[in-house]
């Protein structure tokens, strides 16, 4: 890490914990450095996991925990790692003097904002999901700014300045919001994600609900491209095989914005970065809410596609291959309404996020 002074003003941003909260403050950093500011990133070794291309001048690793209330046993052993990580956090801005701390969330993200607090460094807070998280809902009541990546920001404390600027996308899935949507008269393709660890419950009823619950001159027109869990690979294979529907299965897909560009009907969770990823593109989309999501996040994430006529919702508790196979039949066999969802989900985009978040960091600044 280097400690040279210079003139550029320093931003040490603070995330962690998976790819949902290290993604958008990457998006962020680029826009940063683009603009002339050196940045910093504090997270802990799982959070670096995601950091190997991250547009950092440096990165420090910093201890950092997330209690159990569940297991007080394992409390004191948490606190300490925390404690050594604001320490050695506020240690690196005493020596570096950062102008700004800005926090994207997860609990790696705490010694950082704790640090900043201790050394009266200005904060800023971008919440991606429409929920405040536990960490970001912990500090904004003191942050200059509280940035969101939905219009609803439900737990957000009373007094704090709030703006909905959406979740900052990577530039080569801001570059497919261009791309028209597919031409609706030949195949249609449905592109199924659960994540980046893809998602069991997917991976057991969509194929079902493909296979079993669509007409068959529909089906015949179909493929599928679905992001599938390594051990549940053989399984969907063998269901589509039996009814001859094309597909492409894998564990991950590294073309993921061309994946969705070429998409004709996407299902997938509903976590900030799909979502907004979605509607950056353009597409329409079933959403399926993580049930165990804290706070129910998942289903407020969806809430703007579906306000808009861009997604439906489909909740675990009632995902039947039956039901779910009438849904994608009726939305697959409406053109029409496939490109009026398409239009719709694109205007609740946004692809100027990095920007705007970097409008208001150099606001703070100002200050």
């Amino acid at each position: 890490m280097s400690d040279q002074a210079g003139s550029a003003p320093l931003v040490i941003i603070g995330a962690g914990g998976t790819g949902g909260h290290m993604f958008p403050a990457a998006a962020f950093a680029d826009e940063m450095r683009a603009r002339g500011w050196r940045v910093g990133l504090m997270s802990d070794a799982r959070g670096l996991h995601y950091a190997d291309k991250f547009p950092a001048d440096w990165k420090e690793e910093v201890r950092a925990a997330s209690p159990n209330l569940r297991k007080p046993w394992t409390l004191p052993v948490a606190a300490l790692k925390i404690w050594g990580g604001i320490n050695a956090a506020s240690s690196t801005m005493k020596r570096l003097q950062p102008a700004l701390v800005a926090g994207f969330g997860g609990y790696p993200a705490f010694p950082a904002l704790s640090a900043a607090r201790r050394r009266k460094v200005p904060i800023l807070i971008h919440e991606q999901n429409a929920v405040l998280g536990r960490v970001n809902r912990a500090f904004a009541g003191k942050a200059a700014i509280v940035a969101s990546g939905f219009p609803r920001l439900d737990r957000l404390p009373g007094g704090v300045d709030h703006h909905p600027v959406g979740n900052p996308v990577r530039a080569p899935i801001a570059a497919m919001r261009d791309h028209a949507y597919p031409p609706t008269d030949g195949d249609l393709t449905v592109f199924i994600t659960g994540g980046s660890q893809g998602a069991k419950i997917l991976g057991d009823i969509i194929p079902l609900a493909l296979a079993n619950h669509i007409p068959a001159p529909l089906r015949a027109r179909l493929k599928v491209v679905q992001q599938v869990r390594e051990e549940q690979l053989d399984q969907v294979r063998a269901v589509y095989d039996k009814v001859q529907l094309r597909h492409e299965l894998a564990p991950f897909f590294s073309d993921m914005p061309e994946r969705l560009a070429a998409a004709h009907l996407i299902i997938a969770r509903s976590g900030a970065g799909t979502v907004s990823e979605i509607a950056a593109v353009g597409r329409p989309s079933i959403l399926i809410p993580l049930k165990i999501a804290m706070d129910d996040h998942q289903n407020a994430n969806a809430e703007a596609l579906v306000d808009a006529g861009a997604a439906d919702v489909v909740v675990e508790d009632n995902l039947y291959p039956n039901l779910l196979g009438e849904l994608i039949g009726v939305r697959l066999g409406d053109a029409e309404g496939l490109k009026a969802r398409a239009r719709a989900a694109k205007e609740t985009g946004t692809v100027t996020a990095a920007s705007d978040l970097a409008d208001l960091a150099e606001k703070v600044c100002l200050r």
